[in-house]
Formats: structure tokens, C-alpha cells, sequence
């Protein structure tokens, strides 16, 4: 690394200096002098996640890796390089529903310090839900105290909902209007045609939902 790079680094607050690499998309060190912005974190399927930053040394040119967890570790769904001052943007459009842990990482020799590392290694990470649109309503009155279909007992705290098909305790993520709540079904129904889901009264206050409409799902 030449003078000028040095420099760049202490101006960016960085520090002493460590060097780590990347190399093959795999980084061998968490420490990243770079910072990150997944622009949406809840986006339906089909969709792109924006993803712009900045690398702290001001660099241009930098190779930017954008990466996803798997069960298999990290693998690179986007690749672009930083622009004058060191900016960079790109996206990802993930393939299926669920949620996805995402980092981008610099290729190459990576100048760093300990004291940067708990703050880079957050800012170049982000969490992003792919959903469906699904149709929903609430059910409750007349059945609080009553046992579900699951084997559990229906109160006004309890936070679940019912399917007709997914195996009960299924874990499953919802958003409407701003708001997320992850609940398990619990119960079987609704028993109405098109309707996928019945909030129990708990979730439904959580999302702030009517008696009926459209919520996005993660299943």
C-alpha cells in the first residue's frame, strides 16, 4: 500500500493499520473499511434490494463484492467497483421468499484496525425479507379460551395464525403497512375461499390490520 492510501486511511478515522484480503469472494478477515446501505429491507419477490456505500479509504476502482449467506457460507450474487471518492452502488434480486442476511466485501488487500472493526463489520451488513402478497382476515371473538387445532390454547396474547396446510409451528414473517411480525401457525383455516391466513387477535393488532385485506408473507 503507497503513502497516498496510508493517508486516505487516517483521514477516514481508520487508524493504525492492519491488512486482511479477500480472495475467490471469501474474506479471511471481518474487519472491511467500507460502509453500506440496503436501501430496502422488505421488498415483495421479483424485486431488487439497492445497495450503495462508500469505501472509507476513498478509493476508486475498488472491486465490491455483494454477497448472501447460505447454508454453505458466503457466495457473490453482485459484483461492481467504487466510483471517484470512493462510492459504489449495485443490487441483488433475490431468487425465492425468506429472508436474507447480505455483506459486500472489498477484493484485495483490505487497510483496517481493530478499532474499526465492530463499526465497519455492522455498516457493511444488512438483513433483507422477500415476501407474497397474500389475502388475510382475523379470528378470535367467540374462541378465546378454546384449544387450536395445533394443541395450544387461544387467548387474546397469543401471536400465531391459521393455515390450512403448513405444518403447525411453521415460522412465518408479515409485513403490512410498515410494520413486521414473525408468528407460528398455531391453528387451521380460514375457512373462507381465497383467503390464506386467519391473524389471531395479538398479530393482527401488532400489524395494525383491518378485518380483512391484503398482507405480504414470507410463505
Amino acid at each position: 500500500m503507497d503513502g497516498n492510501t496510508a493517508a486516505r486511511v487516517r483521514s477516514a478515522g481508520i487508524g493504525a493499520l492492519a491488512l486482511t484480503a479477500v480472495t475467490g469472494g471469501t474474506a479471511h478477515a471481518a474487519t472491511q473499511p467500507l460502509s453500506a446501505h440496503f436501501k430496502k429491507r422488505d421488498i415483495l419477490a421479483g424485486g431488487r434490494v439497492p445497495v450503495t456505500g462508500r469505501v472509507l479509504t476513498h478509493e476508486a476502482g475498488r472491486k465490491v463484492l455483494l454477497q448472501a449467506a447460505s447454508g454453505h457460507g458466503w457466495h457473490t450474487v453482485a459484483r461492481t467497483k467504487s466510483a471517484k471518492g470512493g462510492a459504489f452502488r449495485t443490487s441483488f434480486r433475490p431468487r425465492s421468499l425468506g429472508k436474507f442476511k447480505l455483506r459486500v466485501r472489498l477484493v484485495g488487500a483490505v487497510a483496517s484496525s481493530a478499532s474499526a472493526t465492530q463499526v465497519s463489520a455492522k455498516r457493511s451488513r444488512g438483513l433483507v425479507r422477500v415476501y407474497r402478497p397474500t389475502s388475510a382476515s382475523w379470528y378470535g371473538p367467540g374462541l378465546l379460551g378454546g384449544r387450536t387445532a395445533c394443541g395450544g390454547t387461544l387467548n387474546a396474547t397469543t401471536l400465531g395464525v391459521a393455515n390450512r396446510s403448513l405444518p403447525c409451528g411453521t415460522k412465518v414473517t408479515f409485513h403490512y403497512r410498515g410494520r413486521t411480525v414473525t408468528a407460528k401457525v398455531i391453528d387451521r383455516g380460514p375457512f373462507v375461499g381465497g383467503r390464506e391466513w386467519d391473524l389471531t387477535p395479538a398479530t393482527k393488532t401488532k400489524l395494525g390490520f383491518g378485518s380483512t385485506g391484503t398482507v405480504w408473507s414470507t410463505a
